[in-house]
């Protein structure tokens, strides 16, 4: 009786705890969103005007369409996937923003210099050369915008450095860039001479060249009533006044002491009250698993053929990484064969390599959410199979569709459904709205699939926090935040545009996918009896008030220099530096998953699934936690910004993190569909250390040194020349180690391959079903809380 009721209490304790966790976590969820979206009001009020430009005599020297129009351009020719606009988008080129800063800010230098002396500006002495900076510096950075007439006024300086990037793009536009921007790409004939899609009335050159004085206009002149520009002073280049802010120093030190008190609070929180997971078995009763016994479904077996495009998907993805690398060292061919430049130019090899990665991850998960469905409600829906073939085959679609429709869009092939079925023009945003459209029904019918096969388990939970709505919950959030890809426009402001963008490319796939990610390896680890449910739900609900509590307002970190508001930065730097929390506690999780490993020993059956576990476990704390980090703090972001450095992070996190978990959910799905004397774990042991040699090659014997270099760059001449072509890639040491990391990236390549071959056999070995529709499967029972 006293051993009942001890447990009796026990269990009232154990649920006002999860109880407590619950209300703390929705609380929180409740402040960041609403954080999040007041300042996003915040920035829609504060962002730069797009006004009428004239000179001081009242002359037209571009308008508002005009600005519109440019942006416009720039992503119909998808130049975000080469160069930068604010710093966002590919590394190949330069960044427009600063690079027009620069050729404005000569062109004004020039002007005075001859009003003055008849002589351009290098031709005057140091000392006259002094007087002229400082005056330019002055002239520059008073704003001259009207706001009751929608006006902005140029200084007759002003309006000759606009002519000045005007010419300079009309010969790069027309001539090429002599680096991997071919001549003519900007065509007129692309588009109808009347009734143009987002594109403004006449030469597109002029349209995309006002763009980009616009950007450099705003990065460089004062805000209304404050002393720093609208981008906070980015980017850095001594000439136009634009030097590092007191806030990016003070919040980069602030966020690092707010990250030690909270590492602090938060491992006492964790080990006070025993949030993480607790084993289910004891030394020497490790669960004992019989493949031949655990039940198959058609649709489990349907979702085979997920997993061999997955790996098909990863390795086109894969030679399109390895030729974007070839072109960093040989832009214009490819071995000297041009007609491949022309072809496949760098842009859109660019803008496919990143939309597959996202297709094949993501395609991963959403076999392995078909694999678990019937596990979870305890039977096979009926025509579950059905709906699995027509996602397939919706899937297929999109990935052949939205790839030819971007190769399509830029070439000048769509003309005015460039955005509809071509390239969108926003990196990791590449796919046209009407593929974006089926991408989102399809992760409807994927939901509808969940659902179908989990609903009966739902009804049958009782606790609306239990570890069955949990994983609901988190398959709900992977369609839900993909809606707001649908707020963006081409005639959207820049800086708003970029504020939801982030809301896909971070919070979508840093956040919601991290959530998903944690849900899964919690019920994974439940269904093979490993750990207990009711520490699992703890420590689950835990960890995802600690992720997104950080994630949320962590997205700010995009938003230093974008045109955004200043109170970004201290937002974004604290909250970004707090992300490295959880992924901090994600290693003490991944040593138990390594205890688990071990303790199964040689009969265990997952053991491949638990490298790759561990893997993402440690890619997340160094490639999002310790990358992420570095460049994040504000005062390295600002002179970083836009570099080598940013991919290393984005490599190291999207692939070691998002990558290695979706490989562990594969291996896991197949693992129970393949016939058991088919599966090869020598194989896959290999593909793991061939696939983690190589990133780690990739991240820090290329990209990262390649980065430090950049910065040293930025730091010593201005942004600009860290971002230069003919600058930073003529350096030696440079061009060297991009040389080099041919060996990591053929290490990486023999592990895709092994894993495809793996994966080819597989299919053709999978095992029959051994359950029918509606039939009981004899699996655990998720919804009864057994301890």
């Amino acid at each position: 009786m006293e051993a009942k009721k001890l447990g009796s209490n026990l269990g009232k304790q154990n649920k006002v705890k999860r109880s407590f966790i619950k209300t703390v976590c929705v609380t929180v969820l409740l402040l960041v969103f609403t954080v999040l979206l007041v300042g996003g009001y915040w920035i829609f009020k504060t962002q730069a005007p797009r006004p009428l430009v004239t000179d001081s005599h009242g002359q037209v020297l571009f308008t508002k369409d005009s600005i519109k129009g440019g942006q416009a351009v720039f992503q119909k020719y998808a130049l975000m996937d080469y160069g930068t606009v604010l710093g966002n988008g590919s590394y190949m080129g330069p960044d427009y923003t600063a690079e027009a800063l620069k050729i404005y800010t000569g062109g004004m230098q020039d002007f005075h210099a001859n009003k003055k002396d008849g002589v351009p500006f290098a031709k005057l002495s140091k000392d006259e050369q002094t007087v002229i900076r400082e005056n330019v510096k002055n002239e520059i950075r008073k704003n001259r915008y009207i706001k009751k007439t929608d006006t902005l006024v140029l200084t007759d300086a002003q309006a000759y450095g606009l002519k000045q990037v005007e010419n300079y793009y009309h010969t790069i536009f027309t001539k090429g860039d002599g680096w991997g921007l071919q001549p003519n790409l900007i065509k007129e004939s692309d588009l109808p001479a009347k009734n143009r899609a987002w594109v403004g009335k006449g030469d597109q050159i002029k349209q995309i060249s006002d763009f980009f004085f616009w950007t450099a206009w705003l990065s460089s002149t004062d805000r209304p009533n404050d002393k720093i520009s609208y981008t906070n002073n980015w980017p850095y280049y001594k000439d136009a006044g634009n030097m590092l802010t007191y806030s990016s120093i003070f919040w980069s030190g602030a966020s690092i002491t707010i990250l030690s008190l909270f590492m602090g609070l938060i491992l006492y929180f964790f080990y006070r009250y025993h949030l993480g997971m607790k084993e289910a078995y004891t030394p020497g009763n490790f669960p004992r698993i019989d493949l031949n016994k655990i039940p198959v479904t058609s649709s489990q077996v349907k979702a085979g053929k997920y997993f061999v495009i997955v790996s098909i998907l990863f390795f086109i993805q894969v030679m399109f990484g390895a030729l974007l690398a070839h072109y960093y060292t040989e832009p214009e061919s490819f071995f000297g064969i041009k007609w491949i430049t022309k072809l496949l130019p760098f842009s859109i090899a660019k803008g496919i390599h990143l939309q597959l990665a996202i297709f094949w991850i993501a395609t991963a998960w959403l076999g392995l959410g078909i694999y678990v469905a019937p596990l979870v409600g305890g039977h096979e829906p009926k025509r579950q199979g059905l709906l699995v073939d027509i996602l397939f085959w919706a899937l297929v679609v999109l990935v052949f569709g939205s790839t030819l429709g971007q190769w399509l869009g830029v070439k000048g092939y769509l003309g005015n459904g460039w955005f509809m079925f071509g390239h969108q023009g926003w990196e990791y945003l590449e796919l046209g709205r009407f593929w974006q459209y089926i991408l989102a029904l399809g992760m409807v019918i994927w939901l509808f699939i969940m659902y179908r096969g989990i609903r009966s388990a739902l009804k049958r939970e009782t606790d609306r926090g239990g570890l069955v709505h949990l994983l609901f919950y988190a398959s709900i959030a992977v369609p839900l935040f993909y809606c707001f890809a649908f707020f963006i426009q081409p005639n959207t402001s820049y800086t708003m545009a970029d504020y939801w963008r982030w809301w896909i490319v971070h919070l979508w796939v840093e956040g919601i996918f991290e959530v998903f990610a944690v849900v899964v390896i919690g019920f994974l680890l439940v269904q093979m009896k490993l750990v207990t449910k009711s520490s699992t739900v703890k420590s689950l609900i835990f960890q995802i008030t600690i992720l997104l509590g950080s994630g949320v307002i962590g997205i700010g970190h995009h938003y230093y220099y974008n045109g955004s508001a200043e109170v970004w930065i201290a937002l974004g730097s604290i909250f970004s530096a707090l992300e490295i929390i959880p992924l901090t506690l994600l290693i003490l999780e991944a040593y138990e998953q390594y205890k688990m490993l071990r303790d199964g020993g040689v009969d265990f059956p997952y053991k491949s699934t638990f490298w790759f576990l561990i893997s993402t476990a440690l890619w997340n704390l160094i490639g999002a936690g310790v990358l992420g980090f570095l460049i994040n703090l504000p005062a390295v972001n600002y002179f970083e910004h836009g570099q080598q450095l940013t991919p290393a992070h984005g490599h190291a996190a999207m692939m070691g993190v998002y990558g290695m978990f979706a490989i562990s959910l594969l291996l896991f799905s197949l693992r129970n569909i393949v016939k058991p004397e088919a599966w090869n774990d020598k194989l896959l042991k290999f593909v793991c250390w061939m696939l983690n040699v190589g990133l780690a090659g990739m991240v820090f014997i290329s990209l990262l040194p390649i980065g430090l270099v950049q910065l040293k760059l930025a730091y010593d001449k201005g942004y600009w020349a860290s971002r230069d072509p003919k600058t930073y890639f003529s350096m030696d040491i440079v061009h060297n180690l991009l040389l080099f990391r041919a060996v990591p990236d053929t290490i990486f390549l023999i592990g895709v391959i092994a894993l495809v071959v793996f994966c080819v056999k597989a299919f053709f070995n999978l095992r029959k079903p051994t359950h029918g529709e509606n039939e009981p499967l004899p699996v655990r029972d998720l919804t009864i809380d057994e301890d």
